[in-house]
């Protein structure tokens, strides 16, 4: 029986022999795509080519992709462990091979052929081939093409018409296009083959009658008005989901059972003390499952979100509460959930199963093996941050289902359970599951309807309407800003954009010295001149490997001859901040080490920002040695020494520092000053002088084993200065203009807490006096000891008034304390009840100061025996005070 890592090699060397070039897989989080935030098909890294953005060359390549399809149109997060096939994953490899300008339907039909049937050994009376069966509305015929050279290797009945939705592939709503041809397998058994042909199976989601390659034929491009433009190169691009391979070549009934799994999941049955039965699941919606197949489920799904969370790390891509970074915190926390509810997992623990996932894939993928330390750190802080967050919920939960049980009712309102959701990431089947032990429902429909709305608020928000682009003139752009700052230059499209129903253009330049934004360094700002007018560029963005121009008025005459001229202040400001971060690289690894690498970064002409892996706090004598060492290279004055396309192999011999999680061709810019060396892109300095000087003004945490260090450099850093200058001289005056104004505010300082000292000596003798007076005073009713009262005080005294209360009269209490400060007007009510008064009058503070709460426009809680509100109306104080007396009704 072949291995995974066996096959993935046989398909790979297959295409080799066929003059493919094998190509690295690009990183599975995408970080200068603004369409896009992780790769999703194999395609996604030829996006520039087949664009026509960018060179060919060489025409015919293969690779194993890293993907990740978790929401759009590919969204496969809520599959995954519990389809009937169990072949839906979150992160996944896509074998695939693409021809441009090259070979087109026969050959990639014959390849594909040969590849399943002469090297692998299917049978091909096991496998079903699909074609375009054409589209009426569209004007598009059957693609008799690939179905005649299909014919050639099957007969008619292995040959199955598709409609659309499953044989015309698109990019988008817009762009490259074409119709495809999908490759089945029916693997039943001829008993059941006997009485059902496979051909009436495909694409009827048979879980033994599977698609296993997708072979596109584009040929088409999408325009904005719906309608087809013939494409000027055709393009094969293929992919075939390598672990439906794996399952299919090792003989197992899912791909949860092949050696790309069962390792992982062996380590979380030794760890849970669960036994993995290989249950597939039944019903739906998690109807008619059983606690095995339950099991069964959660491990599925914590094996396959190990893969897609410790991947996107290696990549660069940390977890977040934004963008790709939220997508991989979600993953993470449905897996951790899952452990929790199924596998009894109350501590992390998904980061013990990361040895054995780089044991598995590290050779593949070496990123995993590099990262590994950085990946288990982030991943376990992630979980037991997560895991608070579950006990917080479910306490809250508790505190809801109280108030059903108070109020005999049986549903949650659907508007707490996506409370719960939205502020504390409770999901909502746990919230159904906890319900349900306990009696109650939970107003679904509502919640789905909150779900909704939140979703539409955000795709308002974020809506970008995309025309079509006008071309002015044919041919591409040439990017000349390493030499230039000012060029000549024509438009060759153009096309207008609207957001938050805002309108501007964006605009293509046959040549242009604006620097798109990219790498974490903003995109440049300027004017395109012409003869009778001036246009201001407001940003420039990287998209297909190409500049785009932001202008909020197009030219009157799109024709003319323009001069593309960029803001030189901003622009070197930038490059010397950029190149600071470079020094800055070079320092943090020779003062804290080699693991020190960078995370991220973030440049402007104002200030830069660098994220670099390390595992504590960096001290601050550790942040003054990089100062100097990097002021120490800026007074050095290195001059810049660029390599352009260097060949990557020679750039890795000349020292070349690259990033893990970017994507680099074949050919690199290699960017050196004195002993820094990198692969970089972007703009720079002409020579470390030019940066003028560098001070860190920040340190702090961004993850687990990620520093973020923000700084200045040159005129921000003397402006900087300025500012201290100035503090410095008020700060002389305030005290007689001392010439040694630290002696002068230490001795401030401890005047200061000594009078502090005084005062909280003083609050704490009215405290105790305020607390003696009210038990005095205190009413019994029926055997309670009842203390009442409204004071002129501060929260913090009102809470230690009614703990004192409390020790005074342990038993039998019932401690109701009004206050508002004198310093803010603001009311505050404290509810004390003493342990006995909880247990046997079955009474809640927290739940009592919530009615009491509304007649100070406030609200608030806290537990059984203690709880707080704060409000808006001071004036009805005294009301909630006696609303509380009434509430717990003597």
């Amino acid at each position: 029986m072949m291995t995974a890592n066996e096959i993935r090699d046989s398909y790979l060397k297959f295409f080799e022999s066929k003059g493919h070039v094998i190509v690295p897989s690009a990183p599975m989080v995408i970080k200068d795509d603004p369409t896009l935030m992780f790769t999703n098909a194999g395609m996604n890294q030829w996006k520039d080519i087949i664009l026509g953005t960018k060179d060919p060359e060489p025409r015919r390549r293969t690779d194993s992709q890293k993907c990740l399809r978790v929401s759009g149109k590919h969204n496969d997060l809520e599959e995954v462990g519990r389809d009937a096939a169990l072949s839906h994953h979150t992160m996944f490899e896509m074998l695939g091979n693409w021809s441009f300008g090259d070979y087109f339907k026969e050959g990639a039909i014959d390849y594909a052929y040969e590849y399943l049937v002469d090297v692998l050994h299917l049978d091909p009376k096991d496998l079903y081939v699909t074609v375009f069966e054409g589209d009426k509305a569209e004007g598009i015929s059957r693609d008799d093409e690939a179905a005649s050279y299909w014919e050639k290797h099957f007969p008619k009945n292995h040959i199955v018409n598709g409609n659309k939705h499953d044989n015309f592939w698109e990019m988008g709503d817009t762009g490259p296009c074409g119709p495809c041809s999908e490759i089945h397998i029916d693997f039943r058994s001829e008993e059941e083959k006997a009485k059902v042909p496979g051909e009436e199976l495909v694409n009827k989601d048979h879980p033994q009658v599977i698609e296993i390659w997708n072979i596109v034929f584009m040929q088409f491009n999408r325009k904005a008005d719906g309608s087809l433009d013939p494409l000027k190169m055709h393009v094969i691009d293929t992919g075939m989901g390598f672990e439906r391979l794996v399952r299919l070549m090792q003989g197992k009934n899912s791909n949860y059972d092949t050696d790309i799994f069962a390792p992982v999941i062996a380590e979380i049955e030794k760890i849970s003390g669960k036994k993995y039965n290989h249950t597939f699941p039944e019903g739906d919606n998690g109807e008619g499952i059983n606690e095995e197949q339950k099991v069964d489920i959660a491990m599925r799904v914590v094996a396959d979100h190990l893969r897609a969370v410790a991947f996107s790390i290696a990549d660069g891509q940390l977890p977040s509460n934004a963008k790709a970074g939220y997508v991989i915190r979600r993953i993470l926390r449905r897996a951790v959930r899952y452990a929790y509810t199924f596998l009894g997992q109350k501590e992390a623990f998904m980061y013990k199963l990361l040895n054995v996932l780089v044991r598995e894939m590290g050779t593949a993928y070496p990123e995993l093996t590099a990262q590994r330390e950085l990946i288990g750190r982030v991943m376990k802080e992630e979980e037991d941050s997560f895991l608070r967050t579950l006990e917080k919920g479910i306490m809250l939960l508790n505190g809801a289902m109280d108030e059903l049980k108070a109020h005999g009712q049986t549903q949650l309102d659907g508007k707490e359970a996506f409370r719960l959701f939205d502020t504390y990431g409770f999901p909502l089947d746990l919230t159904e599951l906890i319900c349900a032990e306990n009696g109650y429902t939970v107003d679904e429909k509502q919640f789905n309807e909150e779900m909704a709305q939140q979703k539409a608020r955000a795709r308002n928000a974020a809506a970008v309407e995309n025309g079509d682009w006008e071309i002015l003139r044919e041919g591409e752009q040439e990017f000349v800003g390493y030499d230039y700052t000012e060029y000549e230059c024509h438009i060759l499209r153009y096309r207008k954009v609207t957001q938050k129903k805002n309108s501007f253009y964006e605009l293509v330049l046959d040549h242009t010295p604006f620097y798109g934004e990219m790498g974490g360094q903003v995109g440049d700002q300027g004017v395109l001149v012409s003869e009778d007018e001036t246009i201001s560029i407001i940003d420039t963005k990287r998209e297909n490997n190409q500049s785009v121009h932001i202008v909020k008025e197009l030219p009157k005459n799109l024709e003319a001859d323009f001069m593309a001229c960029v803001d030189t202040e901003k622009r070197d400001a930038s490059a010397a901040n950029h190149t600071a971060t470079h020094l800055l690289d070079y320092a943090l690894k020779q003062v804290l080490g080699e693991h020190a690498e960078q995370k991220g970064s973030y440049v402007s002409p104002d200030t830069l920002r660098f994220d670099v892996s390390h595992f504590q706090k960096i001290t601050d004598e550790e942040l003054r040695q990089v100062e100097k060492l990097v002021n120490e290279m800026i007074r050095k004055d290195y001059p810049m020494d660029e390599h352009r396309d260097t060949p990557m192999e020679e750039a890795k011999k000349m020292g070349a520092v690259a990033l893990f999680g970017e994507k680099y061709g074949d050919k690199v810019r290699v960017v050196r000053f004195g002993p820094s060396c990198e692969f970089c892109g972007g703009i720079h300095a002409t020579s470390t002088g030019r940066i003028g000087f560098f001070k860190i003004v920040g340190e702090s945490s961004v993850a687990a084993g990620v520093r973020r260090i923000e700084a200045m450099t040159g005129e921000t850093c003397e402006n900087a200065i300025y500012v201290l200058e100035d503090t410095l001289r008020d700060l002389r005056s305030m005290f007689n203009n001392a010439k040694d104004l630290k002696a002068v505010l230490t001795k401030f300082v401890e005047e200061n807490d000594s009078i502090k000292k005084e005062l909280e000596s003083f609050r704490a003798q009215a405290v105790s006096r305020a607390a003696k007076n009210m038990v005095e005073h205190a009413e019994t009713v029926n055997g309670v000891h009842v203390v009442k009262t409204v004071l002129p005080i501060d929260p913090a005294s009102a809470k230690d008034i009614v703990f004192k209360v409390r020790e005074a009269l342990p038993e039998k209490l019932v401690c109701v304390l009004g206050s508002v400060s004198v310093y803010e007007n603001r009311p505050l009510l404290s509810i004390m009840l003493s342990d006995d008064m909880v247990k046997d009058y079955d009474l809640n503070a927290g739940k009592i100061i919530r009615e009491a709460a509304k007649l100070i426009q406030g609200g608030g809680g806290g537990q059984p025996h203690y709880a707080q509100a704060g409000g808006k109306n001071a004036d009805g104080i005294r009301s909630a005070v006696d609303k509380v007396i009434e509430l717990i009704s003597l």
